[in-house]
Order: structure tokens, then sequence, then C-alpha cells
């Protein structure tokens, strides 16, 4: 149960939970019972949802011949995450978790097995796949920031960040199989099978859910319900900048940084001719390189804000190159590390975020988490393909890197200085003594009750974090975060 404002406030972990992040191993929090059953059930619908989705595009592009109604069923579904995602937080936070994931995992898995009556049976229009699509989605408001925050009940907070890669781990192995089962599906005994299969997939995380020893969970108190609970959530994020600024990043980097279908599409067919087997290739190996960066994160004890800045900015860096790259061979290369850091940062903003908020917020937090990551993508996407189409792939590509490359160091210069730090350049130090070249100092910010060029007093506590008014640590340094 929660027993107050912050971070600290989640429950406490159980001395396995100790013993495991002290000699924290790649899959440590899959010796928590309820968790591996999790893991075992969203393995197997993953696996189905991305059949459904590949199975989904083929079907309508065979219905109506037309990229565009491709793109307006892509929209539908991920258009209410946009519109109502701040809303599946406030009932994430309301209702007990794990009755609530019963309810939308069914009527997810109701949606498969709708679009598979219909597809077999011949009766399927397009405006059924626009139907389900739209209703996929909205059960997915609710779903995902529900499921999200259900994690920490399963694990606690001393296994969240193992878990949260985990589950990115999971997903990412998901992308390399479902499509391949899909085509083979498609080509051999059409769409409607997929979708058979995908909504009886959703059978497994149903069966986890029930098998799960509820006493077990570390069950946090639900939010009361009452109103302004959605203004609540905002104004409880912007006052937090151990919250604000990693969810601004997640957002300027989910807008402009991922659209990948655009940019690898255009690569393959305008700029090295490789046609749709090397497009398939650049696209496993980026998810390899995914798969690999949520394994390494699952390594990690901690969620560092200077990881997830660094981790943005590599990101950045990497697109850039990439953009840059003479041959097909060392772009198709670069893949790897590109998958491998989008994920780490990924999994240190998720994971961190979730870490800083308090239990009883935690779902409007991730609510609004994954409204400006998924929610980006109808903004972004349009104006990649913009300036992909006018002015050519490698523009296209290189602009999104120079955004997040600059997303990157803007967000980390702000979340220094609400650390109270300042950064510092020092050559000759970095030459004769090998230190580091730019560091991060102590603001000296002349305060009442000071002299002028004494250090900030946020800087002066033992363990370098700016407190809050409640003296619980706010924001680590970048030292520290």
């Amino acid at each position: 149960m929660s027993s107050g404002p912050g971070a600290e406030s989640a429950p406490a972990p159980n001395h396995s939970d100790n013993r495991t992040t002290r000699h924290n191993s790649m899959f440590s929090s899959l010796r928590i019972r309820n968790y591996r059953l999790f893991a075992m059930g969203q393995m197997v619908s993953n696996t189905g949802t991305w059949m459904q989705r590949i199975a989904q595009d083929w079907l309508v592009f065979t219905l109506t011949g037309s990229a565009t109604a491709v793109g307006l069923t892509v929209a539908l579904q991920f258009l209410p995450m946009l519109l109502f995602g701040l809303y599946g937080g406030v009932l994430a936070d309301r209702c007990a978790k794990r009755r609530l994931l019963l309810l939308t995992q069914s009527a997810m898995g109701m949606t498969g097995l709708v679009l598979a009556v219909l597809t077999l049976s011949g009766h399927v229009q397009v405006w059924h796949v626009y139907a389900t699509a739209f209703a996929l989605g909205m059960i997915t408001v609710v779903d995902n920031p529900t499921r999200q925050t259900f994690v920490s009940e399963m694990v606690g907070p001393g296994q969240l960040r193992n878990a949260v890669s985990l589950n990115s781990a999971n997903f990412q192995s998901a992308r390399l199989i479902g499509p391949a089962v899909a085509g083979v599906l498609i080509t051999s005994v059409g769409s409607g099978w997929a979708f058979l299969l995908n909504g009886l997939s959703f059978l497994a995380p149903i069966g986890g859910l029930l098998l799960m020893r509820t006493a077990e969970l570390h069950t946090t108190e639900r939010a009361p319900r009452a109103k302004g609970q959605l203004r609540e959530g905002l104004r409880y994020v912007r006052g937090r900048p151990e919250l604000l600024w990693p969810i601004i990043l997640v957002g300027a980097i989910g807008t402009f940084g991922f659209n990948f279908p655009i940019w690898l599409t255009a690569f393959t067919d305008h700029v090295f001719d490789r046609g749709a087997g090397g497009y398939s290739l650049l696209n496993v190996l980026m998810a390899a390189g995914s798969v690999a960066g949520a394994l390494l994160a699952a390594r990690r004890n901690t969620s560092r804000m200077r990881l997830m800045v660094g981790a943005a900015a590599l990101f950045g860096v990497l697109q850039m190159t990439a953009a840059l790259a003479p041959t097909y061979w060392l772009f198709a290369a670069l893949m790897l590390p590109i998958g491998v850091m989008g994920l780490t940062f990924n999994v240190t903003a998720n994971s961190g975020v979730q870490l800083a908020s308090d239990p009883a917020m935690r779902g409007r937090v991730m609510s609004l988490y994954m409204m400006v990551f998924v929610g980006g993508t109808p903004i972004g996407g349009p104006i990649m393909g913009w300036v992909t189409d006018t002015y050519g792939a490698r523009i296209g590509f290189l602009s999104g890197g120079v955004l997040s490359l600059a997303s990157a160091l803007l967000v980390g210069l702000a979340l220094a200085r609400a650390a109270g730090l300042r950064p510092r350049l020092d050559v000759r130090a970095a030459r004769r003594e090998g230190r580091p070249m730019l560091s991060f100092v102590a603001r000296e910010l002349p305060v009442a009750g000071t002299a002028p060029g004494a250090a900030h007093p946020t800087a002066a506590r033992g363990d370098g974090a700016q407190a809050d008014d409640t003296g619980r640590p706010a924001l680590a340094p970048a030292g520290r975060a």
C-alpha cells in the first residue's frame, strides 16, 4: 500500500527483491512467479498482435488497392491514444489493474475473432476493418497504461527496471516472429487465419492473469473517484522536472526520430535500389538491435537521467551517420546500434518515469507518456514524409537525427539546471589528468541567507540530490541521475 507522496512511497521490495537488486541478472525478474506468467502470456499475445498488423494492412490493400486506405487504418488505430489517452490513465489509477486487464485483454481478443469470422466467411468489407481498428485503439487507451503500471505491482520497485527491459525484449522478439508467421499464413491460407490465431493468442495472457497469486502482488492504493483527476495528473507532472523533461524528450524523439518506415522504404527504393528483400533485412537488423538493447538494459540496476539523455543523443548521431552512409551494407550495419540506442533510451525513460511517480498517480503519468510517444506519430510522420519526398531520403533521415540530437541536448541542459548544476568545459584538466572534458558542477547562486558566491543549497546535500519542499529527493544531478 502507498504510504505517502513521492517515488519512495512505492511498495517496499521484499528480501528477494533486495537481493536481486544487489546482484542483478539479465532475467532476474522472471524469478517472480506472477511476472513469469505475465511474460509468457505477453510473448504469445505480442506475436499474434504482430501477425494481425501485417494481415490487416495486407487485407485493406487487397480490398482497396490504396496505400492511403492502409494509412487511414493505422491512423484509426492510433488516433484514440492521442485523443483519449489521458482518460485511460485515470481509469488505471481508479480500478484494480488485474481485473481491468482481464477485461481489456478479452476485448482485444474479440476484435481479432470478429475480423476472422468476417474474413473467413467472405463477408469482410473495408469499413469492417476500419471499425475493428478503431475499436482496438479505444481498448488500447485503457489497456496500455494499466498494463504498464501493473508491472510494478507484480515485481515491486526493486525489479521494475529489469521487468520493463524484458517487456521490451519480449515485444521486439515477437516483432521478429509475428510478421514472418503472418507472411506464411497469408500466402498459404489467407489473412483470416492470422486474425483467428491472434484472437486465440489472448487466451495466454488471460490465463496468466487468472493463475496469478494475488497475495503476492505489490498492490497500491487506488485513487478515489473525484472531479479534476485529469488536471491533477497534468499538474503533478508539470511540477516535477524528473517527470516533465523525460516525457518531453520522449515526445520529441517519438514524433521526429522514430519514422523508420518512411526512411527505410525511401532508402531501399530510391537510394540503394534493393527491393523488398533489402527492406526486410533492414527491419530485421533494427529489431535484432532493439532486442539486444533491451537485454542489455535488463542488466542495469539503475535508470539514470545521464544514460537516458546520452542514449538519445547517440541515437541522433547514429541516424545522422546512417543518412550519409555511402553503401547499403554500411547503412544496414548501422541499423543494429540504432536499434540498441533507441531501446536503451526508451527503456531508461520508461522505468525512470515509473519509479519517480507516486503509485496513486502512475497510471495518469504513464498515459501521458504513451500519449506523447505514440500520439506523435500522426504528427511527425506526415512532416518527415514531406521532407523526405521533397528533399530526398538522406535529408529526411538527417533531419530526424538532428532533431533527436538537439532535443537530447536541450533536455539534458534543462535537467542539469533543475538539479542546480551547470556545464563546465575544462580542456586543461582533460589533457593533464585524464578527466572528462565536459562535466557538471554546482551553480553558484546567491540566495536568501547565503553570501554571494556560496554554492547553491541544493548542491550541498550529502547525496548530491536536489530536495523539494517535502524533503524527498526530487532530481539527481547529472552525475548521479
